[in-house]
Formats: structure tokens, sequence, C-alpha cells
């Protein structure tokens, strides 16, 4: 594991391979100069972080996994993110710069959430799902892109019975 301008809390653990505090993905999309990322992470009390995650450091400030959060293996933290207490994300999940994310999240494998997004707390967000705008408190999403979970299984149960 490589371990930058980042603060562990106390029993915490991180497993091999986890690049905590890296700099981000950024850049000026006309010049193509790389944006500086001066910040740092912090992981909150007793959090797990997963074989071979990373977590970018973020811009000016921190980037933030509060107490009690367990993430998987190959999850993708982009900088500036802020994750809540309790989060619960699983393997091969994205989640792009500057989002926020409430307390007690529940984030299936191989999701994607996008950027600058705000999701609430007690979410639940099936696997593969792709998040492309915020979700309210206490809701369950699913499918691309992500929207109430009854709604994606009406459409599904319709789209199977005209096959």
């Amino acid at each position: 594991s490589v371990l930058l301008e980042c603060n562990i809390g106390s029993n915490c653990v991180i497993k091999s391979g986890a690049i905590i505090g890296g700099t981000g993905f950024g850049f000026d999309p006309i010049s193509k100069n790389k944006i500086e990322h001066f910040g740092n992470v912090i992981i909150g009390d007793n959090c797990n972080i997963g074989a071979n995650t990373t977590i970018d450091r973020a811009v000016f400030d921190s980037t933030l996994i509060s107490k009690n959060s367990f993430l998987d293996n190959l999850i993708q933290i982009a900088h500036n993110v802020v994750i809540g207490k309790g989060a619960i994300i699983a393997s091969q999940s994205g989640i792009a710069g500057s989002t926020k994310i409430g307390d007690n999240v529940l984030i299936g494998g191989q999701t994607g959430i996008s950027g600058h997004l705000s999701i609430g707390n007690n979410v639940t967000i099936a696997g593969k799902s792709g998040v492309t705008k915020n979700i309210s408190n206490n809701s369950t999403v699913a499918g691309f892109p992500a929207i109430d979970i009854k709604k994606w299984k009406l459409m599904n149960i319709k789209l199977n019975k005209s096959l």
C-alpha cells in the first residue's frame, strides 16, 4: 500500500495495493495542463479499505471517508469526495470528483457515480447502476441512468414481456 498526504483514524484496516492520497485526475481541458492537488485524505476510525482501492487527495481541502465505512477491493474514490458514516461500497465501484455521499449508504458492485452529485442518507444503490443525478434520503435506485428501483423493476418486467 501507498499512503501519501493522509490521516488514518484508529482501528482501520488497509489492505495490500491500496493507494491513499495520490493526486487526482485533474487537468485544464483546453491547455491540457495538470491541476495540482494540494489537499489530503482523511479516513475516520474503524474503516476498512480493500485491496487495490485508490482514494485521491483533494485539490485544496480533504477527501473524506467517515468512520465505520467499509470499502471493498478495487474501488476508485476521486478527489474532494465526502463519504458519510457507515458506508458500505462493493467492489469495482467508482465515485467521481466532488460527490457528497450521506450516512449509511450501500453501494452495490460495479456502480458508477458521476461527479459533483449529492447522495442522501440511508440510500441503497443496486449493483451495476449508473448514477447521473442527485439522490434524496431513504431512496433505493437501480439501472442506468439510476432510477427508483420500483420503476426500474416495472420497466424490466414490461421489457421481458415484449421479448
